[in-house]
């Protein structure tokens, strides 16, 4: 009789993330596009973009405009750091 799949808990899932992430250079995600971190924490996920503020998933720090401010506090692109 076949034994069934092991199921994988929360903290395994993670561990998985943070060995995969270790792999990685820093800020460096997946698809190659990096995440930028406000003071206020609110962070750019260029995955998920900030289509409230117009600017659509998958667009890198890079490419948004110069007048784009944080959804959170208002801060411009200029106060993001790299994470």
């Amino acid at each position: 009789m076949a034994q069934p799949a092991p199921v994988l808990t929360q903290c395994a899932v993670h561990a998985m993330i943070r060995k995969r992430a270790r792999f990685s250079a820093p800020g460096e995600r997946r698809n190659g596009m990096k995440k930028f971190e406000c003071p206020c924490g609110y962070v750019y996920d260029p995955q998920v973009g900030d289509p409230e503020g117009g600017i659509a998933p998958g667009t890198a720090f890079e490419d948004i405009p110069e007048d784009w401010v944080c959804p959170i506090c208002g801060l411009g692109k200029d106060a993001f750091t790299e994470v």
